[in-house]
């Protein structure tokens, strides 16, 4: 995987945590839906994105401290840093 960015954060991610199901494992308890998945460099949850009705990924990484996620979504290949809000492709 290579990085061109400078973002501390990102860079300090070196191996990625891919999704291991392909649905939000919260929607799922909930009973709700979800538009694009996100799963999280940190603890490796897959949620839901901003796009979403619930917004589950961005809650998650504001209330954990975990700044980094991935699309999880097919052919997708980019890195999000919530903390300096900035974007990468690998």
């Amino acid at each position: 995987m290579e990085i061109n960015q400078s973002c501390s954060h990102i860079k300090a991610i070196k191996e990625l945590k891919l999704a291991k199901e392909k649905v939000c494992e919260l929607c799922i308890k909930l009973g709700t839906d979800w538009v694009h998945l996100r799963t999280c460099q940190t603890c490796g949850v897959t949620l839901c994105c901003d796009s979403s009705p619930m917004q589950h990924m961005s809650h998650h990484c504001r209330k954990e401290k975990h700044p980094v996620i991935i699309s999880s979504e097919p052919g997708e290949r980019w890195i999000y840093c919530f903390v300096d809000d900035e974007i990468a492709e690998y």
